[in-house]
């Protein structure tokens, strides 16, 4: 049993802790998840209907089919993910044969260039502990045909990251290589690198190549390899490749900011929170950052825009996204992905939480 000091020290901790996930993850409670938001035409796109889905953490858009979006719940519900249609409503639920669901994360699709097939990818990364698992797990699945509740055979891989346990939120897949990036979830997160080729018989080793924002909850590669963004609870980085910052995109205000993908035209970035039908925002990429992205000039990407009927997924590209930064407007600085004034908060109350152990630990000698 704890003594009194021992119990204000324990009770100190909680405080500091608690207070530091409030200023990270509570930014966006005011309202934000019930209202359009003014910021460059972010919209919301629907709320998940399904009362099961009530910690959406991943979030994809078919690569095959037509108004179909995934998800998945966050960790102790079960190797089960969601097919929802553009109204919100489940068109079907499926679980992964054999899975575990130690604390899934986030997800990813892409096609399989051999057969055209979509590819779905299941990322049981989270580790609170930041290094209490020995490895961590992928489930690979091909993406089901006929939109119908089923369990489907996956594929597991195993991971360990090169320099020791990290806690991850965030999984994305090049679209043209298939090369599987997990993006870690840290005050210095990082990109790593899986091998080109995957093992299920044995570990592989995942390599660092860049870093990523501070508290990256999600990431997603844009449909044509050219760029990725990485999620934070306060913005979006859209990056040419690792450690190479493109800019930064407001988003909506959101409870808990969990998710983050492209839409299939690659023009608007499609991001989610967790809670009790839990709303889908989709966010226009500013025309610079589409620009600046490409792989092909900006006029030959105007000249093949398709213009499909304004308001739709697919519409035509609204007016950029105020707070949007490129690259050259920040002088080329890395992206912290959280505000300077929740960093003086956190930096405060940690100097405070310490002080105060300090002071508890020497009287109590």
């Amino acid at each position: 049993m704890l003594s009194k000091s021992g119990e204000i020290l324990v009770r100190v901790f909680a405080v500091a802790c608690l207070t530091v996930a409030a200023v990270f993850a509570g930014q966006g409670a005011r309202a934000g998840d019930e209202r359009e938001t003014a910021d460059g035409g972010a919209r919301i796109l629907f709320h998940f209907k399904d009362s099961r889905i009530t910690e959406s953490s991943g979030l994809a858009v078919s690569p095959t089919g037509k108004d179909i979006y995934y998800t998945h719940n966050d960790s102790s519900a079960g190797p089960v993910f969601y097919a929802v249609g553009p109204d919100g409503r489940t068109r079907a639920t499926f679980t992964l044969r054999g899975a575990e669901s130690r604390d899934w994360e986030g997800m990813a699709a892409s096609t399989d260039p051999r057969t055209g097939k979509g590819v779905l990818w299941f990322a049981d990364i989270g580790d609170n502990l930041e290094g209490a698992w020995s490895d961590i797990s992928v489930y690979k699945v091909t993406e089901p045909s006929v939109m119908r509740d089923a369990v489907l055979p996956a594929v597991r891989y195993r991971f360990r990251y090169e320099d020791g346990g990290r806690n991850a939120e965030g999984i994305m897949v090049h679209p043209r290589t298939g090369r599987l990036h997990i993006v870690t979830k840290q005050f210095a997160g990082a990109v790593y690198q899986a091998p080109k080729r995957l093992r299920a018989d044995r570990v592989n080793v995942l390599r660092k190549v860049g870093p990523a924002p501070l508290m990256a909850t999600d990431a997603a590669y844009a449909p044509d390899g050219s760029s990725f963004v990485i999620r934070t609870y306060f913005s979006a980085t859209v990056y040419r490749a690792p450690g190479e910052q493109i800019a930064r995109v407001a988003m909506p205000e959101l409870r808990q900011a969990e998710s983050i993908t492209y839409t299939r035209d690659g023009r608007y970035l499609l991001t989610g929170s967790e809670g009790s039908r839990s709303p889908v925002y989709r966010v226009p990429l500013p025309a610079a950052v589409l620009a600046e992205a490409a792989p092909e000039p900006a006029s030959a990407l105007r000249q093949a825009a398709p213009t499909p009927t304004p308001g739709t997924p697919g519409g035509p590209v609204p007016t950029p996204i105020a707070g949007a930064k490129t690259g050259e407007d920040d002088g080329g600085g890395a992206d912290t992905g959280v505000p300077v004034l929740a960093v003086l908060l956190w930096l405060a109350i940690a100097t405070g939480a310490i002080g105060t152990i300090t002071l508890i630990a020497r009287r109590t000698r």
